[in-house]
């Protein structure tokens, strides 16, 4: 047989090999495809963010001094800033902007509050960062909420230290969020939500 001949049949038979093995595709819902999504990999996912973003809500607004704070501006919502969320794992592509997007999703749909819109997030951002920085006396600090009209800022941090061994893996991540008040500088809440993620790998691979 001549080399042209081998290449056709060898192509021929990929193809065949290919339209054997076939292709499927199908939707499904959150708490299914967050299901499929353990058997693939351990790394962080939608149904994650998820808990975290119910459980930090909830946290804050079942807390005594947030709901004091409520009570005192008689029913009227917290004008509220929020802050990036510092990724402080080994994981550089941990996806902490898609959890902030789905926080400022859920605290929208809240009475509670009211959020200040993205372009004067940012802004606010740097100029907090600024005078955080030592370049402004703490008693000025608080005058950027006010010209604002934000009553509070929320950060976020998330941690993660793996522990690995004979091929098992365990991953907590610890989701931690503080609330303040911008007037008077005081801590209102802090939160924690934490997410543990358990893996094994066999001798052939995942």
């Amino acid at each position: 047989m001549n080399k042209l001949f081998l290449r056709g049949f060898f192509f021929a038979a990929t193809l065949s090999l290919v339209a054997c093995g076939g292709f499927k595709a199908q939707r499904m819902d959150d708490k299914a495809i967050d299901d499929k999504s353990m058997e693939v990999t351990d790394e962080w996912v939608n149904g994650d963010t998820d808990i975290v973003v119910k459980g930090t809500l909830s946290q804050i607004e079942g807390h005594k001094k947030f709901q004091r704070l409520l009570a005192q501006r008689k029913g009227k919502p917290i004008k509220l800033f929020v802050g990036e969320i510092k990724n402080n794992t080994s994981e550089a592509y941990f996806p902490a902007h898609d959890v902030e997007e789905a926080l400022l999703v859920a605290i929208s749909d809240s009475e509670d509050f009211t959020l200040i819109d993205a372009k004067q997030r940012e802004a606010l951002l740097k100029e907090i960062t600024y005078q955080n920085d030592g370049a402004v006396k703490p008693e000025d600090i608080k005058k950027i909420g006010r010209q604002s009209g934000a009553d509070a800022i929320l950060f976020g941090t998330v941690n993660m230290d793996p522990k690995r061994r004979d091929g098992k893996t365990v991953k907590e991540y610890a989701v931690n969020f503080r609330l303040t008040e911008l007037e008077s500088s005081e801590e209102l809440v802090r939160t924690r939500t934490v997410v543990n993620k358990f893996s094994k790998q066999s001798g052939s691979g995942w």
